[in-house]
């Protein structure tokens, strides 16, 4: 069995408070030495000086192999391709590219005149520029505007295709879901490292609008086991924790060394976990 890998992925803070705890969340989960760390756009790629800047200080002060997102929205593709430039020259070899979401009040998805339609075409302008590490985003239960999971896959190799090396999923909580994609992946000719992405439940509505936004599913059990603990922190901590464990070990038993946690820019949970990920199951005892 591989050795356990850990990502980590962190959005660029909006105010100095904001900041300040995102630095101290980088530098409480360093020891646990990631394969990488990835930074985030907005939704509408409006944060990308403060990416930048967050990505080049991650890499120069701490070390660690820093992924940016980069996206299609918003930008031609000369600037997309510039940026992308000045990221190899500045010592970033990894980057995550995406198609990105809608402008604010926008209805749909429209590509800009200038730029790159789909992640696919970014991820082969970016082959173009450099040998980067590019990684894409998959979705185990479908991408919430493909047609199909079959044409969801289909759109997925190609970003394969292009020269992604590597894909990353959308959050999910039922690890069922993340093997069968995993197969019909396989199935698909898709070859590449598939990368279980996690997210950790800090607050459980918060969750339950992420996941009706992008298609995720929460099971009936999990909805039963955050029941009547809104006014209870403390109870809902040790849920998420023990939830993510549970999880991260299923899938570790059918073959899964890779993991990427959605940090929301928060430690506590996130380092807890991978702890006792890293420290071994517990034992399973026998009853005579």
């Amino acid at each position: 069995m591989h050795p356990m890998r850990f990502s980590f992925e962190f959005f660029p803070p909006r105010d100095a408070a904001m900041e300040a705890r995102l630095w101290q969340t980088v530098q409480r989960l360093a020891p646990l030495e990631p394969s990488f760390v990835s930074v985030t756009y907005g939704a509408d790629g409006s944060t990308r000086e403060r990416t930048h800047e967050i990505v080049r200080r991650i890499h120069d002060e701490t070390g660690l192999v820093s992924a940016p997102h980069l996206t299609c929205v918003g930008a031609s593709r000369d600037e997309v391709l510039d940026i992308a430039r000045r990221y190899w020259e500045s010592g970033i070899r990894h980057i995550v590219a995406l198609r990105g979401d809608p402008p604010r009040g926008s209805d749909a998805y429209t590509p800009h005149p200038d730029g790159f339609a789909y992640a696919a075409d970014l991820v082969a302008g970016l082959r173009s520029v450099a040998d980067f590490e590019i990684y894409v985003a998959a979705y185990p239960e479908g991408h919430p505007e493909a047609s199909s999971p079959q044409a969801d896959l289909d759109n997925l190799k190609r970003k394969i295709d292009a020269g992604a090396s590597r894909a990353i999923t959308q959050f999910f909580f039922d690890p069922a879901v993340f093997l069968r994609f995993r197969d019909a992946a396989a199935a698909a000719g898709i070859e590449v490292p598939i990368v279980p992405g996690i997210l950790p439940i800090t607050r459980f509505p918060q969750v339950t609008k992420f996941a009706a936004a992008c298609g995720a599913s929460i099971p009936d059990w999990l909805w039963q086991r955050y029941e009547g603990l809104e006014d209870d922190p403390e109870t809902r901590r040790l849920i998420s924790a023990s939830v993510a464990i549970d999880m991260v070990e299923t899938l570790r038993r059918h073959g899964v060394s890779d993991f990427h946690f959605y940090t929301l820019n928060r430690a506590e949970l996130v380092y807890a976990i991978c702890h006792c990920l890293l420290h071994g199951p517990a034992p399973r005892v026998a009853y005579a």
